[in-house]
């Protein structure tokens, strides 16, 4: 059952990354990954909000295992992110590289504190 949960998240999730980076090309086009950088960011609140959640004791494991594991697993991307900022720096476009890792970083560091806060003061 545990592989049943994980593989549902992941059938949401990886849709919803591809579909997201093709929206926001679209709309602002490839000069900074967009897609990536919210993708990470809204996955960084789910699973925060999932952590909150279990925390408070509202979460069950299988729960945990769809949304953390599977959706937010499947959504977010390490890997991409790490492409992609080499390609900026690659592209002579370093400080748009730089400001990728830092706004990531930043950005998903505060995103997950609000999600755990978020899901403790909902479920707690």
């Amino acid at each position: 059952m545990n592989w049943l949960c994980v593989v549902a998240g992941a059938a949401i999730g990886a849709p919803l990354r591809y579909l997201t980076d093709r929206g926001t090309r679209a709309r602002f086009g490839p000069a900074f990954p967009w897609g990536t950088f919210a993708v990470n960011a809204v996955g960084c609140l789910v699973l925060g909000l999932v952590t909150g959640a279990a925390s408070a004791g509202a979460a069950s494991a299988h729960t945990q295992l769809f949304l953390g594991t599977g959706l937010c697993g499947a959504l977010t991307t390490y890997s991409t992110f790490g492409h992609e900022t080499w390609r900026l720096a690659e592209g002579h476009r370093p400080l748009a590289a730089a400001a990728n890792v830092v706004c990531s970083v930043a950005v998903g560091l505060g995103a997950a504190f609000l999600g755990v806060a978020g899901g403790e003061a909902l479920w707690g």
